[in-house]
């Protein structure tokens, strides 16, 4: 193999430079165009308001995107579909139970709405204006995340983890705990959006998991009977399921 050229080399590195700094901008112009969108709704702005602030002239903002569409379904994509893939990812990985899958899908979902807010807000802010592609699709994915979390309760609750709940509601109050901290004051606190959603994650897993020595003197008698009681009303509910099926 001939050694490569100092031109060639140095062609190339220009090449990586510049790929680099297109890259930079582009999530700049998606994360200002995400913060616009969530202030004013997608139909109250327009690729001028982008541009100005960018400080470019929208003729420069071309260069970048195409159009508004092709700038809210990359948003889209990275605040539904995107996330929905990476939760079935670890809710399916079989190396770690289903209270630590739990947990990590939790902090997934925490951690992107800590450390950009702007996107899932201007998902909530623009619904209606939006193609109807778009809406079946961040519609398909949030469906398919309720069902990966529930599943995984599911499973908690046959593995002895949890507590025996009802799978759906528990789910939804977990992705709604993850979705509100987008309404959160920011910044939080002291806390880094990593340490946001590791306290988040952990309390999604206080929600279900079941106390240790539960049927020992360690919560008492009555503290016994009413969790027997749970455990029954969740294997006549699971009875119910399977005749209907």
């Amino acid at each position: 193999m001939k050694p490569k050229r100092v031109e060639d080399a140095a062609a190339e590195e220009a090449t990586s430079r510049a790929t680099s700094r297109k890259g930079l901008v582009e999530d700049k112009i998606f994360a200002e165009a995400a913060r616009l969108f969530a202030e004013r709704g997608f139909a109250g702005t327009n690729l001028q308001d982008i541009a100005d602030a960018m400080g470019m002239t929208r003729p420069a903002l071309y260069y970048y995107v195409k159009n508004k569409d092709e700038v809210l379904a990359r948003l889209l994509t990275e605040t539904t579909e995107a996330p929905a893939a990476e939760i079935k990812r670890l809710a399916r990985h079989r190396d770690a139970d289903a209270a630590a899958r739990l947990r990590g899908v939790a902090r997934v979902m925490a951690l992107r709405r800590a450390s950009d807010p702007n996107q899932y807000r201007l998902l909530v802010r623009s619904e209606a204006e939006l193609p109807a592609d778009l809406v079946d699709s961040q519609r398909a994915a949030q469906r398919a995340t309720l069902r990966e979390m529930a599943a995984l309760i599911e499973e908690g609750i046959r593995e002895g983890l949890f507590r025996p709940v009802d799978s759906r509601t528990t789910a939804l109050a977990m992705i709604g705990m993850c979705n509100w901290i987008a309404w959160w004051p920011q910044p939080h606190g002291k806390l880094t959006p990593a340490e946001v959603a590791d306290q988040i994650a952990d309390l999604v897993l206080a929600m279900v998991r079941r106390p240790e020595g539960r049927l020992t003197g360690a919560m008492g008698a009555r503290a016994a009977i009413a969790q027997l009681r749970a455990d029954l009303d969740y294997l006549e509910r699971a009875l119910d399921q399977e005749e209907q099926a």
